[in-house]
């Protein structure tokens, strides 16, 4: 028989515990642009990565809001002494969200998928060293590695893990997404929303705290600000600095900033004329003013960079120590007509559909024009600018790329020959070689060594004119706790959010 006292302490256990349910909300998000997939293998959008990245999918490794590598599925790692064997003991009772356990062959399957050419992942360069991955057992995986990596454990923060099962499917997770992580992939509504629930079974007890996200897609600026105002909307991540002025000191919004890793950036195909004369791509950096662009594009926040964010302290170089970014339009008309090329040179300029990336667009646009070029924008939607993208389909485009903290996350698979994301068509035997030589490296000083030797030669001459580094904004409610934006974007601490 149960005591009155016993029956009121049931009873209030059950109060708390419905009112505890009853707090949790699932967050609403404005966002910019929707997902053009959620395939966490094959998306390069940052549209898409907001959604995935670390909410629906994880890796062995994660990347905490310092940028350190820390666990992720795997609880611990060992690495052979010569650094061509790697040995991870996974997390016990990690479920897919499709109630499935992950193990050790759904881990070996998502590596292999990426090695892929059928599935031709751009993650793809991120695994070159891994030569095999074995099932030691259901909770242990094996890789052995060509030669040493340094960036290995980082670049696996990026490997999602999908069931084994999808290893050679390539439509079926692009939009119906199954991983591990905090948030389940519920509903997708194009041009309206996608709606991410609560994973019950997730591993990390006590997490998410929040029933779901909903990112809600709302092109207009403006009326996303208006609905973080009233309350509609909870959280704006990942905000240009205009629209984060424009909210600054408005009651129950608050700001959070940092450093970003991304860059701005003019790509150039150099393949073919005029951008296959290293001259004229050295051109168009002296026609570029960096500063005036952080000024009249990004409202001053921000700061001119080379090949590396700033934030990277370790690993960036000073960008006074390129001499190509001392604007000089006639030092640039010099390099064209050394380069043998009649002026004006005719190009067109593609522009990724996000507002600082046009107003990015329009400054250089100018610029070029007052130093020998003739520069027609054509503004592009999301979907066929990615496609032009990745089938090098361009003169040149103006885009916003995700930043990594290791180098060679970026350098290797964009500017190595033959790389998973080198759309510019770049090869180059010296930068292959210092790549190569830093990649296996294990010493930082010797890793540190061929970096400034790779941004020296990029930064000028390189396919890529690298623009700015902006502050990353992100606003939201008052009442949101627990949220950190992260350099790299990624939204994945919104497991530890309340609202």
């Amino acid at each position: 028989m149960v005591s009155s006292a016993l029956r009121g302490a049931i009873g209030a256990g059950f109060m708390v515990a419905a009112m505890a349910s009853a707090s949790a909300q699932v967050l609403e998000i404005g966002a910019d642009n929707g997902p053009t997939g959620l395939d966490p293998h094959l998306i390069t959008a940052f549209p898409s990565f907001m959604v995935v990245n670390g909410n629906i999918y994880e890796g062995l490794t994660a990347i905490d809001k310092d940028l350190k590598t820390v666990p992720g599925l795997a609880e611990s790692w060992s690495a052979a002494p010569d650094g061509k064997t790697y040995t991870f003991k996974l997390r016990s009772g990690v479920k897919f969200h499709d109630g499935s356990d992950m193990n050790a062959e759904d881990v070996v399957a998502s590596i292999k998928r990426v090695q892929s050419k059928d599935i031709a992942s751009p993650l793809a360069s991120r695994l070159a060293a891994v030569e095999s991955a074995n099932a030691v057992d259901a909770q242990t995986v094996e890789l052995k590695l060509k030669e040493p990596s340094a960036a290995l454990l980082s670049s696996l923060a990026t490997i999602a893990i999908v069931p084994s099962a999808m290893e050679a499917n390539k439509d079926a997770l692009q939009k119906a997404p199954v991983g591990t992580g905090p948030f389940k992939f519920q509903e997708w509504q194009p041009n309206g929303f996608i709606l991410l629930t609560k994973n019950e079974a997730y591993w990390e007890k006590g997490l998410p705290k929040l029933a779901g996200l909903k990112f809600n897609i709302v092109p207009e600026s403006a009326t996303r600000q208006v609905g973080l105002s009233n309350g509609q909307y909870a959280l704006l991540p990942n905000i240009d600095a205009a629209t984060a002025l424009q909210l600054k000191g408005k009651p129950n919004v608050k700001l959070a900033e940092t450093m970003d890793l991304a860059y701005t950036l003019i790509g150039m195909n150099v393949s073919k004329p005029p951008f296959d004369n290293a001259k004229v791509r050295e051109a168009v950096n002296y026609a570029i003013n960096r500063q005036e662009i952080v000024d009249a594009a990004l409202f001053g926040a921000g700061v001119p960079g080379g090949p590396l964010s700033p934030a990277l302290k370790s690993w960036a170089l000073d960008v006074n120590q390129f001499a190509c970014y001392k604007p000089d339009p006639a030092k640039a008309q010099a390099l064209l007509k050394e380069a043998g090329v009649a002026t004006p040179v005719a190009v067109t300029l593609k522009v990724l559909p996000r507002q600082d990336v046009k107003d990015i667009a329009q400054v250089v646009q100018e610029q070029l024009n007052k130093a020998g070029f003739k520069v027609e924008l054509v503004n592009q939607e999301q979907g066929q600018f990615i496609q032009d993208w990745r089938n090098s389909n361009f003169d040149m485009f103006a885009s916003i790329n995700a930043g990594q903290p290791d180098p060679d996350e970026y350098f290797y698979r964009t500017f190595r020959t033959g790389g998973s994301t080198n759309v510019f068509k770049y090869s180059d035997a010296e930068i292959d070689s210092l790549l190569d030589q830093a990649r296996s490296q294990q010493d930082q000083a010797a890793r540190k060594t061929a970096y400034d030797k790779v941004q020296q030669k990029l930064a000028c001459s390189g396919p890529v004119a690298h623009l700015t580094y902006g502050t990353l904004f992100s606003a939201m409610n008052s009442k949101l706790q627990g949220y950190d934006v992260m350099p790299n974007r990624s939204l994945m601490l919104l497991r530890n959010a309340s609202y």
